[in-house]
């Protein structure tokens, strides 16, 4: 197979180990940096371009999209789509993930459990918004940050509204803001759990290493291996197919309500692998593998 992965470049651990898996199975892989793509529409002619030459010939195209191109990375996906070309990670699922207060809103719909979120564009009824979440202290996040930027721990009424009007004033592009409640029994705690074709792979807890409510590893956070019980694993599939991912990895918290889902990454990292022991890596490869075959089978017979 003739296998394409969309990434920043191949310095970036996650790429190196996909690249790694696929040729040890006898793959063709090519690193693409997708911020110098460019599209060619015209009818019935959907063109990808990249250093001034055109990019055809795939069975596969793998999504690694920086959260900050989204909108243009999801742009290539989409236009890789139009070719027919197979890819676990469609560019619709790359946008709805990115977007909190969407994944939120879906998340809802499919039944997981989720922390009370609140959207609003005002402050004047932060006393009632507070009371809808439980009080503070209070997560307040703008729906488009990643890695932990973006979010903000306030403790009292006085700071969560200081927090909103600086947030609204600094938001020059719309970015939704929500209020989130803050689950103190998990604080500065999380659960990544790697799920790829509907089934969790690995998972591990992570832990932030100071007082930071966060515990991304972005932020410094560090990982352990841990076994999920049948209702974390159920809500991570079950959280998975509700933003139609087929590779992501679902970060979760223990609270005293049972799991509660946080965020649905399209893009998510590998640096469990190192955490876990589980090669991760291998089992996109195998996935991709599986699934572009089959594709391609069926669009032959249909010919």
């Amino acid at each position: 197979m003739k296998i394409a992965i969309l990434s920043n470049g191949p310095a970036n651990y996650s790429t190196q180990r996909l690249v790694e898996e696929a040729k040890l199975k006898g793959h063709t892989v090519r690193i693409i940096k997708y911020k110098d793509c460019y599209a060619s529409i015209e009818s019935n002619q959907p063109v990808v371009s990249y250093n001034g030459k055109t990019l055809s010939g795939f069975d596969a195209v793998i999504p690694r999209i920086a959260g900050h191109m989204t909108r243009y990375g999801s742009a290539i996906v989409r236009q890789f789509e139009m070719q027919g070309v197979y890819t676990p990670t469609s560019s619709i699922a790359i946008a709805r993930s990115r977007d909190k207060l969407r994944s939120m809103q879906l998340l809802s719909r499919s039944g997981v459990g989720i922390p009370k979120t609140v959207l609003s564009r005002n402050t004047t009824d932060i006393d009632d918004m507070l009371e809808q979440i439980g009080g503070t202290p209070v997560i307040i996040k703008l729906a488009r940050g990643t890695h932990g930027n973006g979010v903000v721990l306030a403790e009292t009424k006085k700071a969560a509204k200081s927090t909103l009007q600086a947030f609204y004033l600094s938001n020059e592009d719309g970015t939704n803001i929500l209020l989130q409640e803050f689950i103190a029994e998990s604080a500065g705690t999380d659960i990544r759990a790697f799920v790829v074709g509907g089934r969790v792979i690995a998972s591990m807890k992570r832990q932030s290493l100071d007082d930071d409510f966060r515990s991304n590893i972005h932020q410094g956070g560090e990982g352990v291996p841990i076994k999920l019980s049948t209702e974390e694993r159920k809500s991570a599939i079950r959280a998975a197919k509700a933003m139609g991912l087929n590779i992501c990895g679902v970060d979760m918290m223990r609270s005293n309500k049972g799991p509660l889902i946080l965020e649905v990454n399209s893009s998510p990292g590998f640096a469990i692998e190192k955490y876990t022991g589980r090669n991760v890596a291998k089992a996109v490869i195998e996935y991709v593998e599986q699934n572009a075959k089959r594709r391609n089978k069926k669009d032959k017979v249909g010919a």
